[in-house]
Parts: structure tokens; sequence; C-alpha cells
């Protein structure tokens, strides 16, 4: 495994799990499972799988530096690259191809964000080695999910129509499809031939610097063209000089829309990128009446299919709520509708 280096996108806010996720301690440092382990440490445990600890490397912004490194012990700062601005993923993806690849011309990377939840550890390196032994043939990969519902908070992939969709199958990407609506969604899952977009990509340094150049060529400028300053004390000068001229773009944008040469492994692992209150709900065990309840000591009346989430140490009465997610912190309160959830940006503007 000396070849992978695994890279773990971990500068989001995950503002729609407010209010337990702030712009100060986003989701990504949170137990939101309730389990012991932030979802950070949860990635960084999978990924060994597949990376030695030495490989590891987290993107994120310049102000959870110390953050990432109160949770995750066992990384050196070196293995902490820091964005001085937030300017999307490509920028963030550029810096650290050009950095690892000064080191290993050989390098093949993982990336993966941080937030997501996926149960199945083994399941998830092999798919991921499947996805290895694709990019090494200079393809750009990225992971399915065969979807089981008709989800409109998910991007989609599509593949031939006559694709026989199994585990570890690997296709041609047709194309990427935005979040649909709902009625889009359903056609999706009738056509058979549409994956949930994991956003987990893997394939070469050397692939990833070629496709920058051809597509990017001012992010190939100021993150790659000059390999020599990576490891030295230029490089953080030069960094932030290079956040502060580059375009905020997604490396969807930026190369996924535009290259040719990109295969979809399916995924043989369950998986939800825990976007919302909604998503997490169905990895939560629930009671009787289909509460799922985390935290402090809840005592219920009446209260159906509501997700509750209070400090350990404090106690709730709810009585009479049905359909309800209701988050308490030390300083916060949320009693929101479910059927509200994707409203929770727009309410928040109101603060």
């Amino acid at each position: 495994m000396k070849n992978n280096y695994s890279i773990i996108m971990a500068g989001g806010i995950g503002s729609r799990f407010w209010p337990l996720s702030t712009p100060e301690h986003p989701k990504q440092f949170l137990d939101v499972l309730g389990i012991g382990k932030t979802l950070i440490q949860m990635t960084y445990e999978r990924l060994l799988h597949v990376s030695p600890k030495e490989n590891i490397y987290i993107l994120t912004n310049e102000k959870y530096k110390d953050l990432v490194l109160e949770q995750l012990p066992e990384l050196n700062e070196n293995q902490i690259l820091t964005e001085p601005q937030r300017k999307n993923t490509a920028p963030c993806i550029a810096y650290a191809a050009g950095k690892i690849y000064s080191q290993n011309k050989n390098a093949c990377l993982i990336i993966s964000p941080a937030d997501h939840l996926i149960i199945k550890e083994h399941d998830f390196a092999n798919t991921v080695k499947t996805a290895i032994k694709v990019a090494q043939k200079e393809h750009i990969v990225t992971i399915g999910i065969p979807p089981s519902r008709p989800d409109t908070g998910y991007g989609y992939i599509e593949v031939k129509p006559e694709s026989q969709i199994k585990p570890n199958t690997v296709f041609p990407v047709i194309q990427f499809r935005e979040k649909p609506d709902l009625e889009t969604a359903k056609s999706f899952l009738q056509k058979g031939n549409f994956l949930w977009n994991a956003g987990i990509f893997i394939w070469k340094a050397s692939t990833i610097i070629q496709a920058l150049q051809q597509f990017q060529p001012e992010l190939y400028r100021l993150f790659i063209e000059n390999l020599s300053i990576y490891h030295t004390e230029q490089e953080y000068p030069h960094i932030s000089e290079a956040f502060d001229k580059c375009e905020d773009i997604s490396i969807d944008f930026a190369v996924m829309e535009h290259a040719k040469n990109i295969e979809v492994v399916v995924a043989v692992f369950d998986w939800s990128d825990l976007g919302t209150w909604g998503s997490l709900e169905q990895h939560l065990p629930k009671d009787e009446n289909n509460n799922a309840c985390i935290g402090g000591k809840i005592v219920e009346k009446n209260m159906k299919n509501c997700i509750v989430n209070i400090p350990k140490g404090n106690e709730a009465l709810i009585d009479g709520l049905e359909n309800y997610i209701i988050i308490q912190t030390n300083d916060k309160l949320m009693i929101l509708k479910k059927e509200d959830e994707q409203k929770l940006k727009q309410f928040l503007k109101d603060f």
C-alpha cells in the first residue's frame, strides 16, 4: 500500500446539522451517532484499510487544525494541509496532488469526505481496491451507490442503459446529474442505470495533475507548476498566495464535467453522506414509537417519529410531538418539522 495516499476533505461547516454543527465546531468533529467516535475519526480508521497511516492527509481550514490534531493525535502536523480561505474542493485537491506528487511520482490518491457514514469497513476497502486497479490504467474513478429510494438530496451518476449493476462492477460514466426533483429521481430509479454519487474519488496523482493542466491551467500553474516549493519554508507563503488568487470552484465543475476517462465502481457497502438530520435517522436505534433519541435522559409522552438529541446529563420531557427534529446544545435549541428540514438554511438567515 506504500503508493496509496488517502486525503480526507474536512473543511466544511455542516450548516444543515445546526445547532449541533457550527462554524466553530462542524459536524465532522462531532459524535453524531453517540458511539464515542467522531465522523472524522471513523473516516480515518476506515482509510487505514487502504493506506498506511503516514500516507493519510487531512485537508481542512486553518481554523480547524488544532481540532484535527486533538482528534487524530496519530498524525503529525505535516499531514494536515490547511487552506487559508475556503475556495471549494478543486484548489484543495490541486494542493494535495501537487504536494504528494512532489515526493512520490507513483502515488495513487483516494479522496474521501470526512463526514460520510460507512459501516462495513472491509466492504469499503474491497471497493476502493477495485477502484485503485482501474485508476492504474489512467482513469479517473468515482464510487457509485445503488439507490434505494428516489432521493432528491444526492447527485446521480448515469451509466449505459443496458448495464447490469452489480457490486464491484465497473462502468464508464455517461454523465453526472445534479440533485433532481422528486419526479426526476423516480424516473432515475425506474430506468435502473443511475447510481448515487458518493463523492469519493480515486486517481493516480499524475492523472489528476494532467486533467488540471488540460481543463484548469490556472489551478495547475498556481499549485503544481512549481513543485520545488513543497516541503520547504516557501510552501506556506506560496500556498497562501495561491489560494488568494485561485478561483472558487468544485472538482466536479473543474474536472469531472470535462473529462472523458471517468469510470464508476459500484459500491458493495452501505453509505450515507449524513447531509441532514433526516439522513442520520435511519442509522439510529429506534424505540417502539419510532423515535431516535441520543444523549441525556428523555421522557416521552405521545411522541412519535421524532429525532431527539440533547446533551448527556440533561433531562427532557416531550409530550405530543410527531415527526419533529428536536436538537439541544448548551446554548441553542431547535424544534423543526421534519418536512421543513430542507428549509433549515433559509431559516438560519433570520439569526
